[in-house]
C-alpha cells in the first residue's frame, strides 16, 4: 500500500497527536495530588522525592500504597487503550500505542505539572504493558507481587519485573514495535532505580514494612 503526501501528513498529526495527549496523561501526577489533599504537604520532600506509591507509602500507609498503584496502572493504559481502538493504522498497526506508551511514561517521569520531577514508571510502565498485551502484563505483576512479598524489596520485584518484558513480549509473538518499546521501558526503569540497586548492593535498602 502507498501512502499520498497528505496521508503522511496526516499520520504524522495524528501520532504527534497521541504523543502530546499521552504525556499529558502521563503528567498527571497521582501520588502528590493524593498526600497533598490528605496530608497537605509535599510527597517529594519527603523520603526519595518521587511522587510514586512507595513513596507515598510512607507517608500515608499499605492501603494508599495500593492506590496510588493501581491509578498510576491505570493512567499507563488508559492512553494506550485508546490508541488501540482509535488510531489502528493498517500500516503502522502497534505503532501509536507504543507512541502512547512511551509518552504516557515520560509524562510520568518528568511531569510538566511538577517541574518535571516524578515517579519511577513501575505502576505506570505496567499498566501500559497490560493495555499492549495483557499476559505479559499479568505475569510482570505477579512477578513483582511475589519477589516483593518474599524479598520484602520494592525496588527488587520492580526491577526484576520490568527487565523481563522484552523478553515476555517475544515469548508471546509480540510485533517489533512491542518488543523495542519494552526493551526500553526495562532500560529507562532500570535507571531511574540506579540509586536503590547500589543500596541493594551494599544492604542498605530499606525493606517494606506493614
Amino acid at each position: 500500500m502507498t501512502f499520498a503526501l497528505t496521508d503522511i501528513l496526516l499520520l504524522i498529526t495524528k501520532l504527534i497527536g497521541v504523543a502530546i495527549c499521552a504525556y499529558l496523561i502521563g503528567s498527571i501526577p497521582t501520588g502528590y495530588i493524593i498526600v497533598k489533599a490528605l496530608k497537605g504537604i509535599d510527597i517529594r520532600e519527603i523520603g526519595s522525592g518521587s511522587t510514586g506509591a512507595t513513596n507515598v507509602k510512607r507517608v500515608l500507609g499499605t492501603k494508599w500504597f495500593f492506590t496510588v498503584m493501581i491509578l498510576d496502572a491505570l493512567k499507563g493504559a488508559i492512553p494506550v487503550l485508546l490508541a488501540v481502538s482509535f488510531l489502528n493504522f493498517v500500516h503502522f498497526r502497534g505503532l501509536s500505542p507504543v507512541i502512547a506508551a512511551l509518552f504516557v511514561i515520560i509524562g510520568h517521569c518528568k511531569p510538566i505539572f511538577l517541574n518535571f520531577k516524578g515517579g519511577k514508571s513501575v505502576a505506570t510502565g505496567i499498566g501500559t504493558i497490560i493495555a499492549l498485551c495483557w499476559p505479559v502484563g499479568l505475569i510482570m505483576a505477579a512477578v513483582w507481587a511475589i519477589i516483593t512479598y518474599t524479598s520484602k524489596y520494592v525496588s527488587l520485584g520492580s526491577i526484576i519485573a520490568i527487565s523481563m518484558a522484552p523478553i515476555l513480549m517475544s515469548v508471546f509473538n509480540q510485533n517489533l514495535y512491542y518488543i523495542c518499546f519494552a526493551a526500553l521501558c526495562a532500560i529507562v526503569v532500570v535507571l531511574l532505580h540506579k540509586d536503590n540497586i547500589k543500596r541493594l548492593i551494599a544492604g542498605e535498602e530499606n525493606k517494606v514494612r506493614k
